[in-house]
C-alpha cells in the first residue's frame, strides 16, 4: 500500500513517523488496500486493535442481503492507528444503488471532513456550530448510543479526496454534486462520520442502521461479502 494524505489523498513524503503532505504539512498517513477483501478487513481490524488505543472498524450489522464491503482504510502508523474507514454498497427498493461510508477518527485527523467534501479548518473536524442545535438522529455503534448531527454541504465545497484508484491523485475539478447526506457525532472521544449516497437513502437506513465493531464479530465475518472498485466520495 502507498501512504497518502488523509486530507487530500495526495502523496506524502518521508518515512515512518515523519510523513508530510505538500499542502497539509505533517500528517499521519492514510493506507488503503487496492481492493476490499476478507484478508484486508482482518488486517485492518488487527492493526486498529493493536494500536495504543483500540480504534473500532465499524460495519453496518447485520449486513443486508446483496450488500458488500467495498472500501477499507486506516490512518496512522503501526501501533498508532488514529482513524478507520469502512465503505459498503448495496441497494434499497426506493433508492436503488446505495453507498454507505463510516469513518471513526481521533480529532484533528481530517479524514471524515475530506470524504464529505468540506473545507478543512484548523481542527480538520466538523463545524463546531453544528452542536449548538439538537441532534437530528441517533444510532447504536458498538453498543454506544451516539447522537448525530446533519452536516450542511455548501455548493462550493471541496470535491471528494478519495480517488477512484487507491494511491492515485484525486481530481480537484471532479464534479461530485450534492448527492449525499452526512452525519457526524462523538463516540468515546472520537468523531463518528456516516455518509450516505444518495441523500434520500438516509431516511430508509436511519431507522434500522446499527454499527458493530468488526473486532467483536468473530467467525461471523466470514459471512461478509466484498466487492469493488470502491465508490468515489
Amino acid at each position: 500500500m502507498t501512504p497518502a494524505c488523509p486530507r487530500c489523498a495526495g502523496p506524502v513524503t518521508g518515512g515512518t513517523g515523519r510523513r508530510e503532505c505538500p499542502d497539509h504539512g505533517p500528517v499521519p498517513p492514510l493506507w488503503r488496500p487496492e481492493e476490499a477483501s476478507y484478508d484486508a478487513l482482518v488486517a485492518q481490524v488487527h492493526a486498529a486493535g493493536s494500536a495504543r488505543a483500540d480504534t473500532p472498524t465499524y460495519l453496518p450489522w447485520p449486513i443486508g442481503p446483496g450488500w458488500a464491503v467495498t472500501d477499507l482504510g486506516t490512518v496512522g502508523e503501526p501501533g498508532d492507528v488514529r482513524a478507520t474507514m469502512t465503505g459498503c454498497s448495496g441497494a434499497t427498493d426506493l433508492d436503488g444503488a446505495v453507498d454507505l461510508l463510516v469513518v471513526v477518527e481521533e480529532p484533528g485527523t481530517g479524514l471524515g471532513a475530506a470524504r464529505a467534501g468540506l473545507p478543512h479548518g484548523v481542527t480538520g473536524g466538523p463545524p463546531v456550530e453544528l452542536f449548538d442545535d439538537a441532534p437530528q438522529t441517533r444510532l447504536r455503534a458498538g453498543g454506544l448510543d451516539v447522537r448525530l448531527w446533519a452536516v450542511p454541504l455548501p455548493e462550493d465545497r471541496e470535491t471528494s479526496a478519495v480517488p477512484d484508484t487507491p494511491g492515485a491523485l484525486f481530481d480537484p475539478l471532479a464534479d461530485v454534486g450534492l448527492d449525499r447526506s452526512v452525519l457526524v457525532g462523538e463516540a468515546s472521544g472520537r468523531w463518528l462520520w456516516v455518509l450516505v449516497r444518495p441523500a434520500s437513502a438516509l431516511l430508509l437506513l436511519g431507522a434500522d442502521l446499527a454499527l458493530a465493531d468488526a473486532a467483536d464479530l468473530g467467525t461471523a465475518l466470514v459471512e461478509v461479502s466484498f466487492a469493488g472498485p470502491p465508490p468515489r466520495w
